[in-house]
């Protein structure tokens, strides 16, 4: 497996995480690669970098090939809420893994991580949403121990 360092995404990392969001047939037609839209990831970046209980990660490759390239990145939120004896959950979003390393391991290595911290700062459940047409994806998070409890619904605004 790639040597990978897990980190705390900067400003100056949101062109690679964009990249890696557009990176697949559903990302193509989602995310805005035009000049314009990276000036609205950047906002978002800044919202999410101030936020105590946002993070934005990312997964460097440290290895001999390619040290310094971005090859996975991910979004956490902690969430308080009152349900369960008002305990705090984790909400993990975005998560990708280049197209071209995944089944290198690099998107388990990101998980468990984000499993670990969620872990670290008291969370008593980890979720995540995942697009119904990424069926690799579905098995990758069932491998992980994830299932499917709850039927999730979304409105365009």
């Amino acid at each position: 497996m790639t040597d990978l360092n897990l980190r705390l995404a900067t400003r100056a990392d949101v062109p690679a995480i964009r990249a890696l969001l557009g990176d697949d047939k559903l990302g193509q037609t989602r995310e805005d690669m035009s000049e314009e839209g990276l000036q609205k990831y950047l906002k978002a970046f800044e919202a999410i970098n101030n936020t105590a209980d946002n993070e934005l990660w990312v997964a460097e490759n440290t290895g001999k090939h390619n040290t310094g390239e971005i090859v996975g990145t991910w979004q956490v939120t902690y969430i308080p809420y009152l349900s369960r004896g008002g305990n705090v959950r984790c909400l993990i979003e975005a998560v990708r893994t280049a197209s071209n390393r995944r089944g290198e391991g690099i998107g388990y290595t990101m998980m468990e991580f984000a499993l670990e911290q969620a872990r670290q700062r008291g969370c008593l459940l980890a979720q995540l949403t995942t697009d119904k047409t990424r069926g690799d994806a579905h098995r990758f998070y069932q491998k992980l121990g994830f299932i499917s409890t709850h039927e999730g619904m979304k409105i365009q605004l």
